[in-house]
């Protein structure tokens, strides 16, 4: 099981009290995937959260005419997976472990069942995942932009 000492390393989780850690904390477990798994598939339904602490994981995307565009490469200290939180809550794109990669993962329905018990907890995650979004949709207009 994770520490929260790990939690504390994902500057995303910041603003979350010692309590609300220790609920989060409570979500978590440690995993392990190999080089090409798949940790989930564009359409499925969305379920998890994990904070990567080693290894690369690919997020890919359908292409004009049926191949895979690869649209970003997560690493340590990202977080991946907010499908869960959004309706229709399907999996928006495919991510797949570049290299070896370690994370914990978070059980998403635990999550959200503390979450409606303590709407802090429920506030300050949500707030962390829209920061997540965000930077991730600058990352995107940057690359977009620079022709990359």
């Amino acid at each position: 099981m994770p520490t929260l000492t790990t939690l504390t390393d994902f500057p995303v989780f910041g603003d979350l009290t010692r309590e609300q850690l220790m609920l989060l904390d409570a979500t978590a477990r440690d995993v392990r995937h190999r080089a090409g798994e798949l940790l989930f598939t564009e359409g499925a339904p969305a379920w998890g959260c994990w904070l990567i602490t080693s290894g690369e994981v690919e997020l890919e995307t359908g292409a004009p005419g049926g191949g895979r565009l690869v649209i970003d490469t997560l690493g340590p200290g990202d977080v991946l997976g907010w499908s869960w939180l959004v309706a229709p809550h399907h999996w928006h794109h495919t991510a797949k472990a570049r290299t070896d990669v370690t994370a914990v993962l978070l059980d998403t329905d635990r999550l959200k069942n503390f979450a409606a018990t303590d709407p802090g907890l429920g506030y300050a995650v949500t707030k962390a995942l829209f920061g997540v979004l965000l930077s991730r949709l600058q990352a995107t207009r940057a690359r977009l932009a620079g022709g990359a």
